[in-house]
């Protein structure tokens, strides 16, 4: 009897599954240790149980926003010191620059006199909720290794992110709605690509779902033309015997994810546009937020966060593009573009932490807001342009936190005079990541997933490369 190369190796890979008590259809060891290591990793208290992650992609220019440096202004368009540039390797910047003192003027605000930048007004209502990060730093200078560091804990594609990390460790809280919601906003998706909420390794069903604010909320969620309901129900019926079928014959779990997915996008069909339908909100809760419904911005997705962590959706990222604040021209320079941005995000983030504050969802949720790394306290002038901006700088950028037990109106870690180096505190990328999943309950040294001989975690093999900064947290 002859046997094709397909099914040979299919029945060998089969029968070593079965000879060593691995095989997924029969409860596995495998299954079991699984299993274990996520009750391990879930073992702690929860300070949060929900995260909203605003991401701006492009990495902003805190020395314009959050880290005021008065000698940065006092020697505005000086050559910066040697030391800053002697032996180091940077992405645009040629020769020998001049610093840049930030081009907009900075208050003081709050109970802590936190300096913030006059462009961002409504940014003084919540100040003191939130747990400042003046120490962070990252190992990459280039956009998207840097965004998939932060968010999958690798440089490079293949590692699943930090909201398919959390469903792993937690599970979904809810059944008609997805655990990990995407949103975008800017006219270009996060450089990173749609790796940055993907599952990799880990079941495909723990991958972030894009979601609009405008026209259907979810690609091919709805019923083509020609099928109502009852004929939807009927044939995913039919596809879920198949689907058992072929799951007893292969055992493979991608299998059962996707039949879990179509029953999600079933019941999707009807949960999906209630949770993004933000006329339901009131006049004024629409006015704070500046949202406009039916169109597509950053503001109706910070509303949209909100509606769909109050409805139990366990993690929700949202990408802003346009912080790549380069100076090459109008369009992306701190004169024309940044004020722009500004302005764009100021107000619905305000409106966001004080509407989770008014509803008693603060406490459980964790709000992070940060880039993928930080820009230099010198002008780029790439090219002998004669606009204004920075260049790409990992060694320290500022990230804030509110919520989830985080400390609130907490200033950590320090840079120098100028802000190009850390002083007092360095937080790591990884630090970060470990922080966050503590918060969540779960112990990063222990969520982990057996993949190409290794235990991959979201933290990166090496302990000693994260660890949690109780500091931040009450």
């Amino acid at each position: 009897m002859s046997i094709d190369r397909r099914k040979f190796l299919l029945q060998c890979s089969m029968g070593a599954l079965g000879l060593t008590g691995m095989g997924w259809a029969n409860g596995s060891s495998l299954s079991a240790d699984r299993v274990g290591a996520r009750l391990a990793a879930a073992s702690g208290k929860a300070r949060a149980k929900k995260v909203i992650y605003l991401h701006m992609s492009g990495g902003p220019p805190g020395l314009d926003i959050f880290d005021y440096k008065p000698d940065l202004v006092k020697y505005d368009r000086t050559p910066c010191p040697k030391e800053f540039i002697e032996g180091k390797r940077l992405a645009f910047i040629k020769g020998h620059p001049v610093l840049l003192g930030p081009p907009h003027k900075f208050k003081q605000v709050g109970q802590n006199g936190t300096w913030v930048t006059e462009l961002m007004p409504n940014f003084e209502k919540i100040v003191d909720d939130v747990c400042m990060i003046h120490s962070m730093h990252t190992d990459q200078f280039n956009h998207a290794p840097a965004e998939l560091l932060l968010h999958t804990g690798t440089q490079v594609f293949g590692g699943a992110s930090l909201g398919s990390w959390a469903l792993h460790g937690l599970g979904t809280m809810n059944s008609d709605l997805p655990g990990f919601v995407v949103m975008l906003s800017g006219p270009s998706d996060p450089t990173g690509g749609k790796s940055l909420w993907g599952s990799a390794y880990l079941p495909s069903h723990l991958q972030g779902t894009l979601m609009r604010a405008k026209g259907d909320p979810i690609l091919y969620v709805s019923n083509p033309a020609g099928m109502d309901r009852a004929g939807r129900r009927s044939s995913l019926d039919a596809l879920a015997k198949l689907n058992d079928l072929e799951f007893q014959r292969s055992g493979s779990p991608d299998t059962l994810s996707r039949s879990q997915q179509y029953e999600l996008a079933y019941r999707m069909q009807s949960s999906v546009p209630d949770a993004m339908d933000i006329n339901q909100e009131s006049a004024q809760t629409i006015e704070d937020y500046g949202a406009k419904p039916g169109e597509a911005s950053f503001a109706n997705n910070c509303m949209l966060a909100r509606r769909l962590v109050e409805r139990d959706v366990r993690f929700v990222q949202l990408y802003d593009w346009g912080w790549d604040i380069h100076g090459t021209s109008t369009g992306d320079d701190l004169i024309d573009s940044f004020p722009k941005k500004c302005m764009e995000i100021d107000r619905p983030v305000a409106a966001l932490i004080q509407d989770l504050k008014k509803r008693g969802l603060l406490d459980e949720t964790l709000v992070v807001w940060g880039g993928e790394f930080g820009r230099t306290p010198m002008n780029e002038a790439r090219g002998g342009s004669i606009k204004l901006g920075r260049d790409h700088h990992p060694d320290c950028f500022t990230l804030w936190m509110a919520g989830g037990g985080t400390k609130p109106g907490l200033h950590f870690g320090e840079t120098d005079e100028l802000g190009y180096s850390i002083t007092k505190d360095p937080v790591s990328v990884r630090d970060l990541q470990a922080t966050i999943l503590h918060i969540l309950g779960l112990d990063p040294f222990q969520l982990k997933w057996p993949h190409l001989g290794l235990d991959q975690r979201l933290i990166g093999p090496d302990d000693a490369a994260a660890k949690i900064r109780p500091e931040l947290l009450v």
